[in-house]
């Protein structure tokens, strides 16, 4: 994950409603206690909640909205995608719809009706032709016209909270990055696009919104097996000063959906990782997983 090309009239992150610091207050409890958003469900006897998640056609959103099809006794799942070209690559169903989130009305149908929104979009940046690792160096990197953090990763997930807050969506997950308490983080300066102060910004947006809220900062993405490692939860980027800064996708997806299942995931913020595969015991109680974190952002 890297951070938008800067381009000249480019408004600065923090000219904008200011980012507050992290407050870490203890996630007090306002009226009687919730079950998560699928237990209530069940409990009412009603049909099982309908989630979306956005950005499924990237790496990390196809395994979600995979677990999401393949658990229909807990979720009805949708996913929204950019292009045609990726809802073909995901099956092509009717419940993935495509649209840009850039762009409110294109995105509205998508959302219209579900209970929770699981956002996995994200800024993409290229690399410059002409790399040569044979010759030393560092690539240097792009973002696309209409496609840097502050388009995206900032606005796009805002009409993506200010969507699912018109409907009143019972439950918004939201995936970031670990490193943004660090405005000189090299992602930053990948394209010198500032991609986790945009993130941080739209997350401050999101815990401010009145939404019940999970905002999982995860840090360095594998294509590897998940389920099958210790998971690590942390805040202000305490984690990124040990050995164990990586996690899986597939372990960051199955994070994402026990986030709906438990109170304990509700209004709160949380970096994650995982330790070696073989190192500890895998983590399958996520309640106690999420009753390790107190912070609310």
């Amino acid at each position: 994950m890297a951070a938008a090309a800067a381009r000249i009239g480019l408004a600065s992150p923090f000219a904008c409603s200011h980012l507050r610091p992290p407050c870490h207050v203890s996630a007090t409890r306002r009226g009687p206690r919730r079950a998560g958003l699928a237990v209530v469900s069940a409990a009412a006897g009603g049909s099982p909640p309908t989630v979306l998640v956005t950005g499924a056609g990237g790496r990390t959103g196809q395994i979600v909205y995979k677990k999401l099809k393949e658990r229909a006794d807990q979720f009805v799942g949708r996913g929204l995608v950019r292009t045609e070209e990726s809802k073909d690559k995901i099956g092509g169903a009717d419940d993935v719809f495509v649209g840009d989130i850039r762009d409110p009305a294109s995105i509205a149908q998508a959302i219209d009706g579900i209970d929770a929104l699981i956002i996995l979009t994200s800024a993409v940046p290229k690399m410059k032709p002409g790399f040569d690792p044979t010759k030393g160096g560092r690539p240097e990197f792009y973002f696309e016209d209409g496609t840097y953090p502050e388009q995206v990763d900032w606005i796009g997930q805002k009409n993506q909270i200010d969507a699912a807050k018109s409907i009143g969506v019972k439950q918004v997950v939201l995936v970031g990055s670990m490193g943004g308490t660090d405005v000189n983080h090299p992602l930053n300066k990948l394209g010198n696009g500032n991609i986790l102060v945009w993130k941080r910004k739209a997350e401050q947006y999101l815990a401010d919104s009145g939404l019940p809220y999970t905002i999982i900062r995860a840090g360095g993405l594998q294509d590897k097996d998940g389920g099958v490692r210790e998971l690590i939860v942390g805040k202000d980027d305490e984690i990124l000063k040990t050995e164990t800064k990586t996690i899986t996708r597939a372990d960051v997806a199955e994070v994402c959906l026990q986030a709906l299942l438990f109170e304990e995931a509700r209004f709160k913020a949380f970096d994650l990782a995982s330790k070696p595969e073989g190192e500890g015991v895998p983590t399958t109680d996520f309640k106690a997983l999420f009753s390790q974190v107190n912070s609310r952002f």
